[in-house]
């Protein structure tokens, strides 16, 4: 602990600045401008290097926060990049695309702003990539044993890594033209530029990690010539099907999952689409959903030139602080503003969408809206307050119901992707559903069939980008047990843990 003190001197938790809005909706570069190391610094010497670190447990990767964060303020970037990456692949990534229940977590929290962690490491990845302390690690020996890893989001990446460097041969299977998921894919640049995923994928392959895109399994490839091929497979496809709103005029033209919007959005940045079919620009844009999948839509609609765009949200506004159903060390739902609203638009709260409203021409002209009200069988629509808001282009953020269906050349045609009922088998592959929809696994992520294992949002759900990257590493851990018989790889989370609710 440097400054015993620290979290003494330094009480207000520090920021580093946002580009100013006028500047940034003129471009996709990211928001926040890099920190200052003095402010980074200072901010470093509030840990208090507590004897009981509940970081440590808010974060599923177990991250060494209290040690990086010492090692910041030391000034020994080197020694704390090395602690960092100990538990965490890809900080660059958690660092800027995580809600940070490390901080929630944070015992300084209870009576003062939480130490700043996500911006420390954020700092610590960048100043280590611009140093060169960033460097393939090869394995020094091979196994002779070969894995499949299906899904190159950041649980498929962490997994792949890990097994990598295990002496393994890994094979990444993604349907994409590009490895990375949602990482390359889904998150726009503002928040994640994805010169961060490119320089990652490179480190992979100069680790020996073989990626082969455009291949959807299933289609290019069967899921059994998969097994067959290789001794292991990863299932970490991610949980994809978005969940839908079926109200009267739902199929009308310009209403779309949210997802949909994003991935041509993204494409057209990185120069894969000449132009989106789903510009915003001239539209007043609706966003049925309040999340931050929701929040990306906002962003990117002002980056387009939208002429407005509006935010419903079913349920209250959150409160600014903790309610007493939430105390410390849980991760609250707070009433945040993040870097989207920010730019500009509404959000309204307590609104339920009643119906789709055609216009003219077949496309939709609007929404008709009520007020949320609270029965003892849910949220209701309350009669006599519905009005009509303007709509060009509706974009559902509403979450995912879970993975895509496996589906292969030997299994029953007609098999419908997502939405299979609990303990229903997925394609013919042998994967069953739970009763949250997702891919059923033991507590070691391994399925019903030998050999398989599913890691990531495919087999917990719709969940954060930290527990994608855990359980990549822990089921890593189960594969090179399973192939071996046993493993030194790090096991943060167990299949069936869960985080602080």
């Amino acid at each position: 602990m440097a400054d015993p003190r620290g979290f003494l001197r330094v009480r207000e938790r520090e920021l580093a600045p946002k580009r100013p809005v006028a500047v940034r909706l003129r471009d996709w570069r990211e928001v926040v401008d890099p920190a200052n190391p003095e402010l980074v610094v200072r901010q470093a010497s509030r840990c208090m290097d507590c004897g009981v670190a509940f970081c440590h447990q808010g974060c599923p990767l177990g991250n060494l926060i209290p040690e990086w964060n010492d090692l910041t303020h030391r000034g020994r970037g080197y020694d704390a990049i090395g602690r960092l990456h100990a538990t965490n692949n890809f900080p660059e990534f958690t660092g800027r695309a995580c809600p940070a229940p490390c901080e929630s977590a944070c015992v300084l929290g209870i009576n003062q702003p939480a130490v700043t962690i996500k911006q420390i490491e954020n700092s610590i990845i960048d100043q280590a990539f611009e140093n060169g302390w960033v460097t393939p690690q090869p394995p020094s020996r091979l196994t002779g044993k070969t894995v499949a890893v299906v899904g190159s989001g950041p649980a498929g990446l962490a997994a792949a890594q890990q097994l990598t460097r295990a002496g393994h041969t890994v094979a990444v299977y993604e349907r994409d033209e590009e490895p990375g998921g949602l990482l390359r894919f889904g998150i726009p640049d503002f928040k994640l530029e994805k010169s961060l995923v490119t320089r990652r994928i490179e480190q992979l392959k100069a680790e020996g990690t073989r990626f082969r895109c455009g291949i959807e399994i299933g289609r290019d490839m069967s899921w059994r010539e998969l097994r067959r091929r290789y001794d292991a497979v990863v299932v970490a496809t991610g949980a994809t099907v978005p969940r839908d709103l079926p109200l009267p005029g739902r199929d009308l033209a310009g209403i779309l999952p949210a997802m949909d919007y994003l991935v041509a959005s993204n494409r057209v940045q990185s120069g894969a689409l000449a132009a989106t079919p789903f510009n915003a620009a001239g539209k007043h844009v609706i966003v049925i959903g309040g999340g931050d999948t929701g929040a990306d839509c906002v962003g990117t609609a002002h980056r387009q030139g939208a002429a407005s765009v509006t935010t419903l949200a079913i349920g209250k506004q959150p409160g600014a602080a903790r309610s007493e159903a939430q105390p410390w060390p849980v991760h609250p739902t707070l009433f945040e503003v993040s870097s989207s609203y920010e730019e500009g638009g509404e959000r309204r709260f307590l609104a339920s969408t009643v119906e789709f409203v055609a216009g003219e021409d077949g496309t939709v002209a609007g929404l008709r809206v009520a007020e949320t009200g609270f029965t003892e069988a849910g949220r209701v629509p309350i009669a006599g307050t519905e009005q009509v808001l303007r709509a060009d282009l509706v974009l559902i953020a509403m979450g995912f119901t879970g993975p895509e269906d496996i589906v292969d050349d030997a299994a029953v045609a007609g098999v419908a992707g997502g939405g299979a009922g609990a303990g229903a088998a997925s394609g013919g592959f042998g994967l069953a559903r739970g009763a949250r929809g997702a891919f059923e696994r033991e507590r070691d992520y391994a399925t019903a069939v030998p050999g398989v294992f599913v890691a990531g949002d495919a087999g917990r759900g719709q969940s954060l980008i930290v527990w994608a990257i855990a359980e990549g590493r822990a089921a890593a851990a189960s594969v090179d047990r399973f192939l071996t018989g046993e493993t030194v790889l790090p096991s943060p989370v167990t299949a069936h843990d869960r985080a602080f609710a």
